[in-house]
C-alpha cells in the first residue's frame, strides 16, 4: 500500500514541479499505475481491513426476533434463549449494533435556565474515609447543590442520608445563599422521593419555603447533568492530594475550595458563577421568617437505662425523666431532648457508629437515684416487724379483723340488712 508521504510527494512533483509520471516512478521506485492512481485521488490513501464478520452473525435473525418483542431483553437472557455457545463479548457487540433499531434513540436537547428558576441537588460520596471517632472512619455523603442559571455551586458533608439530615443540609446551603429557587430538582433519593412521590417531610420543607421539589425520571442522570458534572469536578479537582482530620475539617477545606471554584470561568455560560449569582439571587424567592422543619425528630418513652438512640448512637438523658415521653431532635451539629417543655439532654452530635455518649451529670444523677432507692428499701425493711424466730410478721388488712369479730362500722349496710 502506498504511504501517505509518497502520495504527497507524487502530487507535489507532478503538479508543482511538472515532473513526468515516468520520472516520478523511477525516483520513488513505484509502478506508473500507482503514480497515476495517486494523481487521480483527492484523498490520502487509507488502509481499511476487510470485515472479518462475527460469530454472532449467524444468530442475528434469532436475536432480531427476540428484540422485536422484547427490545430491552438483557444479553444473558438472549444468550440463553438462542443457546449461545460462546462468550458474551461478541453477542454484546452485536446487540450494541442492532438494539437501537428496536428501542430507539432518545436525544437530549440543550437546556437554558432562567435566573432564579432551578437548583439541582444530589448526594456525592467521596471515596476517602473521614475519621469520626478514635479508631473509626466512615465514607460520608456530601450534599451538592448547583444553581441552574449562574452555575453557582455549594456543598456540605452530612452525617447520614436520612431525610432529616438531608433537609438540614439543604436549609444550611439555601440560607447561606439567602434565597431559594422556584424549583429544587432531585433524583429518586429514598429520603426525598424514593417511591416516585415526594416524601411528607420533603414536601413540608418545600411548602414552608414556597418552592417545589421535582423528581428526575428514573435512570436518567442527564436530567440533572449540572450537579452530576460538578460531582465529577469535585472528584477530580478537590479531592486529590487532600487528607481530612474530621468532618468539620472536610467542610472547612471544601468551603475554601468552593470560593475559588465559583470564581472560575465556566465555558458554557462564558462567565464566572460568582459574578452571575446576583442576577440569580434577585429572581429567587425570599426566605420565610420561620425556618422549615428539618433534622431527625422522634418521640419515645424513656427507658430505665435513660438513653435515646439517634441514627446508631445512644445519648444519655436526665434519668429523672425515666418512664415519661421525651421529644428528641437532632441536627448535624447537636442532639437535644425535651420532656414537657424542659431541656433534659443536650449533646454534640456524633457522626460515628454504634457508640455511647454519656453526660457525666446524668450518670451522677442516676447514681444518686440508685443510692436513694437502696436507702429507702433498707428503711422499709428495717421497719418490718419480725417474730422471735426471725421471719417477718404478716400484716393483714383491718376489714379482715372486722369480719372475724362480726363488727360492721358501715351504717348503710346495717340498714340494708334489717330491711
Amino acid at each position: 500500500m502506498l504511504k501517505v508521504e509518497d502520495w504527497a510527494e507524487i502530487r507535489r512533483l507532478h503538479r508543482a514541479e511538472g515532473v513526468p509520471i515516468k520520472e516520478i516512478s523511477r525516483r520513488l521506485g513505484v509502478a506508473r499505475n500507482t503514480v497515476r492512481a495517486a494523481l487521480n485521488s483527492d484523498r490520502p490513501p487509507k488502509y481499511e481491513r476487510a470485515p472479518r464478520g462475527s460469530v454472532a452473525d449467524a444468530y442475528e435473525p434469532q436475536i432480531r426476533i427476540l428484540l422485536n418483542e422484547w427490545p430491552t431483553m438483557p444479553a444473558p437472557v438472549i444468550a440463553e434463549r438462542i443457546r449461545w455457545p460462546h462468550s458474551l463479548s461478541p453477542l454484546k457487540r452485536k446487540l450494541a449494533q442492532i438494539r437501537p433499531e428496536y428501542v430507539g434513540i432518545d436525544p437530549v436537547d440543550r437546556v437554558t435556565y432562567e435566573p432564579g428558576e432551578i437548583a439541582q441537588c444530589d448526594l456525592w460520596f467521596p471515596e476517602p474515609k473521614v475519621p469520626v471517632a478514635p479508631g473509626q472512619e466512615r465514607v460520608l455523603p456530601v450534599l451538592v447543590m448547583t444553581l441552574g442559571f449562574s452555575r453557582f455551586m455549594t456543598a456540605v458533608m452530612i452525617p447520614s442520608r436520612q431525610g432529616g439530615d438531608i433537609l438540614s443540609a439543604m436549609w444550611d446551603l439555601i440560607s447561606g445563599i439567602g434565597r431559594v429557587t422556584r424549583t429544587l430538582v432531585w433524583d429518586r433519593e429514598a429520603a426525598i422521593g424514593g417511591t416516585g412521590r415526594v416524601t411528607a417531610p420533603a414536601a413540608a420543607f418545600a411548602g414552608t419555603l414556597a418552592t417545589r421539589i421535582k423528581l428526575a425520571p428514573p435512570r436518567d442522570p442527564e436530567y440533572k447533568g449540572l450537579v452530576e458534572r460538578n460531582n465529577q469536578y469535585l472528584e477530580t479537582s478537590f479531592l486529590p492530594g487532600r487528607t481530612f482530620a474530621s468532618p468539620a475539617d472536610f467542610n472547612l477545606q471544601l468551603a475554601e475550595w468552593l470560593d475559588r471554584a465559583n470564581a472560575r470561568t465556566v465555558r458554557s455560560i462564558q462567565g464566572r458563577p460568582v459574578d452571575l449569582l446576583e442576577t440569580d439571587y434577585l429572581s429567587m424567592i425570599p426566605l420565610p421568617p420561620l425556618a422549615p422543619p428539618t433534622g431527625l425528630n422522634q418521640r419515645v418513652r424513656l427507658g430505665r437505662d435513660y438513653y435515646v438512640r439517634v441514627d446508631t448512637v445512644d445519648y444519655s438523658v436526665d434519668p429523672q425523666a425515666i418512664g415519661r415521653f421525651v421529644d428528641v431532635t437532632a441536627s448535624p451539629q447537636e442532639v437535644t431532648v425535651f420532656c414537657d417543655g424542659q431541656l433534659v439532654a443536650h449533646h454534640q452530635r456524633s457522626w460515628a457508629k454504634q457508640i455511647v455518649v454519656t453526660d457525666p451529670v446524668h450518670a451522677a444523677t442516676a447514681q444518686r437515684m440508685r443510692q436513694a432507692l437502696a436507702l429507702d428499701r433498707q428503711k422499709r425493711q428495717a421497719a418490718t416487724r419480725h417474730h422471735t424466730d426471725g421471719h417477718a410478721v404478716a400484716l393483714r388488712a383491718l376489714p379482715d379483723y372486722d369480719a372475724l369479730f362480726g363488727v360492721d362500722f358501715d351504717p348503710a349496710s346495717t340498714r340494708a340488712s334489717n330491711e
